[in-house]
């Protein structure tokens, strides 16, 4: 016991060395004041989960705890988060304080008064009170962050679930019994007996049935056991004497505890069977429905009980109880003995003899009041915020299977002009206002690095739930890529993209004359955006929070996601990039997008060409390369999949026989046959003269 206890004693000095300061001794005093404003003395962070215990007059008064240590908070995409919270034991929030974060919606174009006022907020919120009560006044007092609301719910989230982790923890053990570590007083024997700290029985051989073969004086002892927990330092110093009792102690783990068990007469509690097996096959610990055996590796010898007054005892034993076991020595337990056949171990009857114990009521610590109540865990936030988004989720569900038939039945959809200019286009204007500007639907090159951080890293799929929106969008972009490439997101579920679109329609019908970039020049501009996306996910390798800055150069943060409510530099380039866009169709999509080159990539592994051509495509006609509006199609008739936007205009020209060459000709090849069957004069042509 011992070896074991310096190897223990050892182990811990070393982790402490290794360890460095905690992480309260990090934290600045006035972050720790300006939590829990009340505070006389704030301890050091420490028990699981970890936090900082506040007193007042010599009570305790409450918590302060960090909810990246207590619940591994974590933002949108899986990035760290930080907020450190007081909270008092009847559940209300002293003061909140954000101490780290990495959301990419707070790097810019929200300030520190907004996000400090949001935080701030969570002062006097009751943790205790249902999940719709606490939204509601904290709402009251402070608006989600504006164009952060999934960034506002995960920090709510964080507050709230870290401090209900806390109390809940120290509630449960504050509602538990625990052991009063008596300070040590000497005791005799006969005390320890008297006061219930031991506890004593015998029995006669006339007690043990005479089937199982001892045939002895019935009066005469048979056994007298004696046991008693050995941890409270008044009992087991005592017993086994004080220095000794020291050391035992200091070996124990958490929740470990010892027990001593003694034993005169005939019979021997220990046997020898143990020697061989490992395992006391004569004694157990039983309490309630849960037995602990009593094993020869937590077992060790006792020569003799120092107590005063103590009798010479033949056997002797203390074991170890793990913490594992469960064995709680506040509540009432027993010790049995089993009895076997004089003739050997493995007869047939045995018999059972019972010591029960309970520890007298001065070494256990009950609860001088009921804490509050805590109800259960909450849910996950991503299952709270995809019931609260219902609607949204219809919306975009119903968005996605209306474009799923498109994309299915676009052979038969291209044959009607009107569904390019005005199906395509009102498609276009509800993903710009309902799902860009109302839903928050607009996919960001961020959430590709983030996702590429999270599969090398700690991958949640948590993490990414968090907005139902933005999850559908990319599960319908993942499958897309496969059957139809990068064009369907691009092109028809981008909300600035449809932007892009919509205003160029309007610049075309209003006489805005068009550029056409020479295709030269054109496709050697192609790889500039290929160049930012390899650039920003180089420099997320070194810190993400650096690429977060650079990655403004999607205007999709100013144009969507704040509506252009924002500091006029940012506005002021959206507003450049959409100019260009009415000269040259979609100028950012074409040049400057990382996520379109993001997409790209893996889109080349898609396994269907939908998009049809004919042979006589850049040899004999021309059409569809000078009319593509993104000019992604090369002069020599091939489609650049990695340019193509998928607005399908390029096949109602191959649909239509009044525009494609080849069926024109086929048309009119038709028409004059018709012609001469109905005996009408023909031209050269081909065309019927009147």
């Amino acid at each position: 016991m011992k070896m074991r206890g310096f190897f223990a004693l050892a182990i811990w000095a070393f982790a402490v060395g290794l360890a460095g300061p905690s992480f309260g001794e990090v934290l600045a005093p006035d972050i720790l004041r300006a939590v829990y404003p009340d505070a006389q003395t704030i301890g050091p962070f420490q028990g699981t989960p970890s936090a900082a215990a506040v007193t007042r007059d010599g009570k305790l008064t409450g918590y302060v705890l960090s909810t990246a240590d207590v619940i591994k908070s974590t933002g949108y995409g899986g990035e760290p988060i930080d907020v450190i919270v007081g909270v008092s034991t009847n559940g209300i929030i002293q003061g909140a304080y954000l101490y780290e974060h990495n959301e990419p919606i707070l790097v810019i174009g929200i300030t520190n008064e907004d996000l400090r006022a949001f935080v701030d907020a969570f002062a006097g919120t009751n943790v205790l009170a249902s999940s719709a009560e606490r939204i509601r006044r904290h709402a009251g007092r402070a608006d989600a962050i504006s164009g952060a609301t999934i960034s506002s719910a995960v920090i709510r989230d964080a507050v709230i679930r870290g401090a209900r982790t806390v109390l809940r923890a120290r509630t449960a053990s504050a509602d538990q019994p625990r052991l009063a570590m008596r300070p040590y007083a000497v005791m005799s024997w006969p005390a320890l007996l008297q006061g219930n700290e031991i506890a004593a029985r015998q029995t006669t051989f006339a007690e043990v049935p005479a089937e199982l073969g001892y045939g002895r004086d019935p009066g005469a002892p048979f056994i007298e056991l004696f046991t008693t927990v050995l941890t409270p330092p008044r009992i087991g110093g005592n017993l086994i004497g004080k220095r000794e009792h020291d050391a035992l102690i200091s070996s124990l783990a958490t929740g470990d505890h010892a027990i001593l068990i003694a034993a005169n007469g005939y019979y021997s509690f220990k046997g020898r069977s143990y020697r061989k097996s490992g395992v006391f096959d004569r004694i157990q610990i039983a309490q309630g429905s849960r037995t602990i055996p009593l094993r020869a590796e937590t077992y060790s010898n006792l020569e003799r009980v120092k107590a005063e007054d103590a009798p010479e005892l033949r056997e002797i034993a203390v074991f170890v109880l793990d913490a594992e076991t469960g064995f709680d020595p506040t509540s009432p337990w027993r010790l049995d003995l089993f009895v076997h056949g004089a003739t050997g171990e493995d007869a047939g009857h045995r018999h059972v003899i019972s010591l029960g114990y309970d520890l007298p009521p001065s070494y256990v610590v009950r609860p001088a009041q009921s804490a509050p109540a805590i109800g259960p865990e909450a849910p996950p936030l991503w299952q709270d915020i995809w019931r609260s988004r219902q609607l949204d989720i219809a919306g975009v569900v119903t968005l996605l299977t209306l474009l799923t038939v498109v994309l299915v039945f676009q052979d038969r959809l291209v044959r009607y002009r009107q569904f390019r200019d005005t199906g395509r286009l009102a498609f276009l204007a509800v993903v710009l206002v309902w799902l860009g500007w109302y839903a928050g639907g607009q996919l960001s090159v961020l959430q590709v690095v983030t996702f590429g951080h999270a599969l090398l890293q700690d991958f949640k799929w948590e993490h990414f739930l968090v907005d139902p929106v933005i999850f559908l969008l990319w599960g319908f972009v993942a499958i897309t890529l496969l059957f139809w490439g990068r064009g369907v997101y691009c092109g028809w579920l981008c909300p600035f993209g449809a932007m892009q679109e919509l205003l160029n329609t309007a610049a075309r019908r209003l006489g805005v004359p068009q550029v056409q970039v020479p295709f030269a020049v054109h496709e050697r501009l192609w790889a500039i955006k290929y160049v930012i996306f390899l650039g920003l996910f180089a420099v997320s390798l070194h810190t993400v929070r650096e690429a977060m800055l650079l990655a403004e150069v999607e205007p999709f943060k100013t144009a969507i996601s704040l509506a252009f409510v924002r500091h006029w530099p940012f506005v002021l380039y959206a507003a450049v990039l959409l100019t260009a866009g009415l000269f040259i169709e979609r100028f950012f999509c074409r040049y400057l997008c990382p996520l379109g080159a993001a997409l790209a990539i893996p889109a080349r592994l898609r396994m269907f060409n939908w998009l049809r051509r004919r042979h006589q495509c850049g040899r004999e006609c021309q059409i569809c390369s000078e009319r593509c509006t993104v000019q992604a199609i090369h002069p020599t008739g091939e489609i650049n999949p990695n340019e193509c936007i998928y607005c399908l205009e390029c096949q109602t020209y191959y649909m239509d026989d009044h525009i494609c060459p080849p069926l024109v000709a086929t048309r009119k090849k038709r028409e004059r046959r018709l012609a001469l069957a109905s005996g009408q004069a023909v031209d050269m042509k081909g065309v019927h003269r009147e």
